[in-house]
């Protein structure tokens, strides 16, 4: 297996990875408040928060960032929180509401990027060059991404479509699973 299909794969598995539900959390919390006919936005969402998770890991594998790993560990439940907290508030979203949206998700992609860069580190630091392997893991990434988003958005067509259940009802379900997970995180992660 090439490097590049190596480090595409691992980006996929990173963001799929059942044992590191953050991500897949995350995602719910982003798009439970859309439907497939928003595709375009939750793109420009995914992409937001791919970019910013790009960005932090080159960042933090080429040392110019440092960073105390368990307030990142920390942090990002919290990006959970504020995105399942947001979706409450779904039905009244405007043209200003997507700009800061994908503003937010951008960041929240640069916390979860420092989340993940430890491991990518001891990894990339075999390479003899970085470049191809982080484009390879951020491309896996956002096909990891896009393949979970279409998932969420499948099941909600299924539950709104046949169990007759309105959209909103369904957004707000998601968002309370996703928060109450978020803050069981939380619980297990804080700095006492």
């Amino acid at each position: 297996m090439s490097t590049f299909y190596m480090y595409l794969e691992l980006g996929v598995t990173h963001i799929a990875d059942l044992n590191g539900y953050d991500h897949i959390l995350f995602l719910i919390s982003l798009v439970a408040a859309y439907q497939w006919s928003d595709w375009k936005k939750l793109l420009k969402l995914i992409t937001a928060f791919t970019l910013g998770h790009s960005i932090s890991l080159t960042l933090s594998v080429l040392n110019v960032v440092q960073f105390s790993t368990a307030l990142i560990e920390l942090i990002i439940p919290f990006t959970i929180v504020i995105g399942s907290a947001a979706n409450f508030w779904s039905k009244s979203k405007s043209h200003q509401y997507y700009n800061l949206e994908y503003s937010v998700s951008a960041v929240f992609g640069l916390i979860h990027g420092l989340g993940f860069s430890v491991l990518l580190k001891s990894l990339l630091g075999q390479e003899t060059s970085i470049l191809k392997p982080l484009f390879a893991f951020n491309l896996g990434l956002e096909l990891g991404q896009i393949t979970i988003v279409s998932i969420i958005l499948s099941l909600s067509w299924v539950i709104v479509r046949f169990f007759t259940l309105r959209a909103f009802y369904w957004t707000l379900a998601q968002s309370i699973l996703a928060l109450a997970f978020s803050i069981k995180m939380i619980w297990e992660r804080w700095l006492w």
